[in-house]
């Protein structure tokens, strides 16, 4: 028996008025669908037989546009900025702009923020997509003023031609929609130059921020049902391998409103040992989490204790042989075979943690055909929906994630694994289930940053010149335990590495021979789920990077500006090529000059004070953004307590869409960079986080934060990614300046001279 499937054949922009409002969307057509069919479906809402479309924006009979947005808003401004580049190609009226961000479907593709990629990922097809809207709503307009589309501009809501014009809101209401464009005409969309820009590089009203700032915007944490159970979870003693052997709850039965204590079985295994406790109240929930004992067989790496952590890093890093190729210029065994001097050091950072602030949540009900609902916030759907569907043994279309604000994200977020007990808690007890983390709990469950090591030596000639590089890069790997799909193959191929753990390495700079290879912690991988934090490998890798660089400096008696300049040369791989590696490392290389020379390089310093310097590509080499970094430190020779007077970047992402959101991100993530490099960490005892509430994890206060002084270049290239990049070379920069005071060199995160 054959079996003959109806197929989709082209993606296709639609246009088509539904209701009172023309929508504007880009969809499959199944073969044999004119796009005629596809408007009239579009305008029906009869859309499952012929086009199964993702409606990029609307506009309805006032001439508001509604943009739909598929990343998540967790204090970046990104619906703003998304929807600045629609607004602008389309000719709108921003004051009648709006945007939401939409639940999971397959019709949306991959749902994913993060990795700072959502204004460079989406700029090319919103750009278009607003090309295109602009085409159909001029067409529409000069057809009914009479006059050749080419004559006819819009701008600011109003289409004109000559002494004639017409708002959106008349064209919607009178004009002909039935328009479709080829995905071929849509590449071909010519799209705004820099200079005819209307709202892209303007400070214009943030969309998000009149909600956050009246207490309208709903986070997860806000979201209820009709009677939905509060639960709590009871966390095992290891992520991995404990078990429940018994659970008390004589306690609990005494408080009112308690329902009962609920073991996780997980299919997936994602979340092992847990127990969810259940109430009808908060309060009794919080009462009765306190109140039930359970006892638990303890995984394997119950012992576990930061020092090994590192230890075995330190030890796999030692290992000429080991890990996984990832760079591999000129002949780094030449290199040591015929060095005249050699230099090594190690670098090391600590556990950290992401401590959002909002915990962790998700609130889960089944409706009446068996779909399971989850309302919470989230960073990356696509990828946790696959692991719900195991775990609920159940399709992943039928799993809908309804989107909210994140009261902070910064890659916990990424991996919605709390949604998993939720959603098998609402499924035991036949009702909506609202979990809830409090804030120790929420650490304790936190895929932290892994510790890390980054093992270096350098050779050098008889002359003294630099000839090669060697970098051993461990640690544990987020996406070997969340996304083993997209490990990479070593360049020789062999073994397998985690992009997001050893990029930055990959760095920008010219050297005669460098190798790095990646190594996996496989005690880090087995203690814990090792998560994204903001800049990953970067900014952690670049600590190491960035901080040797001056070591080799200094042994080669070179001003660390001067040095770097030298390296940054644009030559051979670091030319760049297009979109935002336009320019390669000339552009790195300028970015430096700039920030040293608003810094006063080489100015006298007083006594116990000293700049240090940093550079930073971003997070990935395929999507730069070019940041260089000076950081003023004064030290207490007494106390040896380090309090950082200021820090300057100059930073280069191509074209700005969002200026307040830029220096918003800027400052945000460079602030952390501070934070991590002086406040912050935490460590392992007994197979968990030790520091887990604000006692005893000490990010930085405001007592601390320095002078800022952050400068965008003025730049009409493809824009690239700034959640994280700002926070890349703090560290190192902060690190190189207590060198320069003190002549003490620092290789652990976070820094503590005493």
């Amino acid at each position: 028996m054959k079996y003959q499937q109806q197929g989709l054949s082209r993606r296709s922009f639609i246009a088509g008025v539904a209701g009172s409002s023309l929508m504007m969307s880009m969809g499959s057509l199944v073969s044999g669908c004119s796009s005629e069919q596809a408007s009239e479906a579009l305008a029906s809402g009869d859309l499952s037989k012929v086009f199964a479309p993702n409606i990029w924006f609307e506009i309805n009979g006032a001439g508001e546009v509604l943009i739909n947005i598929i990343r998540a808003e967790m204090g970046q401004h990104v619906g703003t900025s998304l929807a600045q580049i629609v607004a602008d190609e389309l000719g709108a009226d921003w004051s009648k702009v709006s945007f939401k961000h939409v639940d999971t479907d397959p019709k949306w593709g991959v749902m994913v923020t993060g990795g700072s990629w959502s204004v460079h990922t989406s700029f090319t097809q919103l750009s278009q997509a607003g090309a295109a809207g602009r085409t159909v709503i001029i067409d529409a307009a000069s057809k009914l003023m009479g006059v050749p589309a080419e004559t006819c501009s819009a701008e600011n809501g109003v289409v004109s031609a000559g002494d004639k014009s017409l708002t959106f809101a008349e064209i919607v209401s009178n004009g002909d929609f039935s328009r479709s464009i080829s995905e071929e005409e849509l590449a071909a969309m010519p799209v705004k130059s820099a200079g005819e820009r209307k709202v892209i590089g303007r400070d214009v009203r943030n969309l998000d921020v009149a909600p956050k700032s009246e207490g309208s915007a709903v986070y997860g944490l806000d979201a209820e049902l009709p009677g939905m159970a509060y639960a709590m979870p009871l966390l095992p003693p290891t992520r991995y391998g404990s078990t429940v052997n018994a659970i008390d709850e004589s306690a609990a039965k005494t408080i009112p409103g308690y329902i009962g204590a609920i073991p996780i079985n997980d299919p997936s295994q994602t979340v092992q040992g847990c127990v969810v406790v259940a109430a009808e109240t908060l309060p009794a929930a919080m009462k009765a989490v306190k109140a039930v004992k359970v006892d638990w067989s303890a995984g394997p790496t119950a012992n576990v204790d930061e020092a090994a952590i590192i230890a075995e890093g330190m030890r796999i890093a030692s290992d000429p042989d080991g890990g996984t190729l990832y760079v591999n210029e000129g002949d780094i065994a030449a290199a040591k075979s015929g060095a005249a001097k050699s230099m090594a050091a190690t670098y090391t950072t600590a556990t950290a943690l992401h401590f959002t602030m909002e915990p962790q949540n998700a609130l889960v009900e089944f409706d009446a055909e068996g779909r399971c609902h989850i309302h919470a916030g989230n960073q990356w759907q696509s990828l946790i929906l696959p692991y719900l569907a195991q775990a609920l043994e159940m399709p992943e279309n039928d799993i809908i994630i309804h989107q909210y604000y994140l009261g902070g994200g910064f890659g916990r977020r990424l991996f919605g694994d709390q949604m998993i007990p939720a959603a098998l808690a609402a499924r035991e007890l036949g009702r909506p289930v609202k979990l809830m983390f409090d804030r120790a709990t929420d650490s304790r469950f936190d895929c932290v940053r892994s510790p890390s090591v980054c093992a270096f030596e350098a050779t050098f000639d008889a002359d003294g010149a630099l000839t090669g590089v060697d970098h051993a890069v461990a640690a544990g790997w987020p996406t070997k335990g969340m996304a083993p799909g997209f490990l990479g193959t070593g360049i020789d191929g062999k073994g397998k590495f985690d992009g997001f753990s050893i990029s930055g390495a990959d760095h920008w700079y010219s050297l005669p021979s460098h190798r790095v290879r990646a190594m996996n912690n496989e005690l880090a991988q087995s203690t814990f789920l090792p998560g994204w934090l903001r800049a990953v490998g970067p900014g952690w890798i670049s600590w190491g990077v960035e901080s040797f660089l001056d070591e080799i400096a200094d042994q080669m008696r070179q001003d660390p500006v001067a040095m770097r300049m030298g390296l940054l040369d644009g030559a051979g791989k670091n030319a760049g090529g297009e979109g935002s590696t336009v320019g390669g490392a000339k552009r790195l290389a300028a970015v430096l000059k700039d920030v040293s020379e608003r810094a006063g390089w080489g100015r006298e310093m007083p006594a116990n004070e000293g700049l240090g310097v940093a550079v930073g590509h971003g997070q990935e080499r395929g999507m730069p953004t070019w940041i260089a970094c000076v950081a003023h430190v004064a030290v207490d020779p007494s106390s040896g307590d380090v309090t950082l007077k200021k820090l300057w970047q100059s930073i280069d992402v191509g074209t700005v869409v969002n200026p307040d959101g830029a220096m918003a991100q800027a400052e945000g993530a460079a602030l952390w960079g501070v934070s991590l490099a002086l406040h912050e960490g935490a460590q392992f005892a007994n197979g968990e986080v030790l520091e887990q509430n604000l006692d005893r994890y000490t990010p930085l206060r405001m007592s601390d934060v320095p002078e800022l002084d952050i400068a965008f270049v003025d730049s009409d290239e493809f824009p690239s990614g700034l959640g994280e990049p700002p926070l890349i070379p703090v560290a190192p920069a902060i690190g190189n300046a207590i060198f320069a005071a003190t002549g003490k060199r620092v290789r652990e995160l976070p820094i503590k001279l005493v």
